[in-house]
């Protein structure tokens, strides 16, 4: 990693806050994202949890969708968590008609998916490339109906992906920043070319996490 990377995390409205954090963590030049002049200065892009609805309606607001469009078909590297994830699909199945998404990844996604905050759970997952079980946080999670040509499935609850990529592009239908486990963030930060592969052999201790 130098000096000169930077990884923004969308600041509009939801859980950014724990991703700053983790990237932190592992050694990353990290900032908010809340204007098209810092959303310029970033080499990568971390789109949170919140409600989806409301953060395609600000980026519309403050003028990003197109700017953020721009970049993502560029080739800058995604990761998008629950709502973020809904953000990047190809397609919302049952998305509101002012609802915009990002085209990021060829996936169709469904909100709410598993439910309503009181069906919220957690599950431990097998994910392909990691060694050992990753626990996800699934709150309001989303699901993905279908996946397009080229794209992983990296971990799956009940035959269901909740865990994709597509080139620089990964999407989670639950939270990995809420884990405390950083191992999925710093494995899509070395499958973009943005930190070295070595650091995917660093101490798996997790990190202390505010929610």
């Amino acid at each position: 990693m130098t000096s000169s990377v930077t990884v923004g995390v969308l600041a509009l409205q939801g859980a950014f806050a724990a991703h700053l954090s983790i990237l932190r963590d592992l050694g990353v030049e990290a900032c908010e994202v809340k204007t098209n002049e810092q959303l310029a200065s970033i080499d990568a892009l971390v789109i949170p949890g919140g409600e989806s609805t409301t953060m395609s309606m600000l980026l519309v607001k403050g003028d990003m969708l197109d700017p953020l469009r721009q970049r993502v078909a560029d080739g800058m590297p995604v990761f998008g968590t629950c709502a973020g994830m809904i953000l990047c699909s190809e397609r919302i199945e049952d998305g509101r008609a002012d609802q915009h998404c990002l085209s990021a990844i060829p996936i169709v996604s469904r909100r709410n998916g598993y439910g309503r905050q009181i069906d919220s759970f957690e599950a431990e997952l097998d994910v392909t490339g990691l060694d050992e079980p990753f626990h996800g946080v699934f709150i309001r999670a989303p699901v993905v109906d279908s996946v397009g040509d080229g794209v992983s499935v990296l971990a799956a609850v009940d035959g269901q992906p909740v865990l994709c990529s597509h080139g620089p592009v990964t999407v989670a239908s639950f939270h990995p920043e809420l884990s405390g486990d950083s191992r999925l963030h710093r494995r899509w930060l070395i499958d973009a070319g943005l930190l070295p592969e070595g650091l995917a052999e660093a101490s798996d201790e997790t990190v202390e996490v505010t929610p």
